[in-house]
């Protein structure tokens, strides 16, 4: 009697997550949105690099993105692991683009990234960070989802925590990219604020990832909010393991709107820490 009951429930569960489809066949209902609550996070980092030493990042946390194929964006830079590209020193990273003959292009750049060394799903980043000035400059911090579950971009997702477009001085970005939400069909979610003084001083970037919500700060006052809205991987692929990326690029479909000015080079964004907080469940 004990295994006749249990079946029962199984089987009444089953049916409440199905209807019935025109043909008679059964039809998977959406998962309903996670709960609306508000999350909170560790007080002390689960990872932090404050990069107070001197050399090659810490290669227990970093790797790199290399090449010169434009990275789908017809950049202009070629990605190293030279240290006149990307060093610790002074505690701090610091990040740098140069005009230069490399590989196949004109400049060199480096875009480091945490993938397969911290990979995370959930969590609050902080980045502080100076930007590199002068048009042509293309600077980013962000995320990208580790295995690429529901496909190739933009369908596995991203999340923008910063971008800045040196033709447009001290405007920073905040935005994520899906399958439904992307500015390639014009439906991308994106913040902007102005930050007078971006390329002259630090300021903190920051996103608070949750089940629920992708939430975006500037120097702690929040600019950006992306909901959950339960139907699938289409608007919120965020369920995945990301990583961190932090680059400078060169020119591209964006950076490269107004053209290059050869005469900023070279070009450094500084990076005083990175740090990443546990999402308390």
């Amino acid at each position: 009697m004990r295994n006749l009951i249990v079946s029962t429930i199984f089987l009444l569960s089953l049916a409440s997550c199905k209807k019935s489809g025109r043909d008679g066949g059964s039809v998977i209902t959406p998962p309903a949105p996670p709960e609306a609550k508000e999350y909170t996070f560790e007080a002390s980092p689960m990872w932090a690099d404050e990069f107070d030493y001197t050399g090659a990042p810490d290669p227990n946390s970093w790797t790199y993105d290399t090449g010169d194929h434009g990275w789908g964006n017809n950049e202009l830079q070629n990605y190293t692991t030279d240290a006149k590209n990307v060093q610790v020193k002074d505690g701090m990273l610091t990040i740098t683009a140069i005009k230069e003959p490399s590989g196949s292009k004109a400049y060199s750049s480096t875009r480091l990234v945490s993938r397969g060394k911290k990979d995370f799903t959930y969590g609050r980043l902080e980045v502080k960070a100076k930007l590199p000035s002068g048009r042509g400059t293309w600077p980013a911090i962000w995320m990208l989802p580790t295995a690429r579950t529901y496909g190739d971009w933009p369908k596995s997702g991203e999340i923008d925590v910063m971008e800045h477009v040196g033709y447009d001085p001290n405007v920073v970005h905040f935005s994520i990219h899906s399958e439904a939400y992307n500015h390639v069909i014009n439906t991308q979610k994106t913040a902007t604020r102005q930050i007078p003084t971006a390329m002259t001083d630090f300021h903190l970037y920051r996103v608070d990832w949750t089940p629920a919500y992708i939430r975006g700060f500037f120097d702690g006052v929040q600019v950006f909010s992306f909901a959950n809205d339960g139907k699938g991987y289409a608007s919120w692929p965020f369920d995945k393991a990301f990583h961190v990326l932090i680059n400078i690029a060169v020119g591209g479909n964006w950076g490269g709107v107004q053209g290059v000015d050869d005469t900023v080079f070279p070009a450094a964004m500084l990076v005083d820490y990175v740090r990443l907080y546990k999402l308390i469940p």
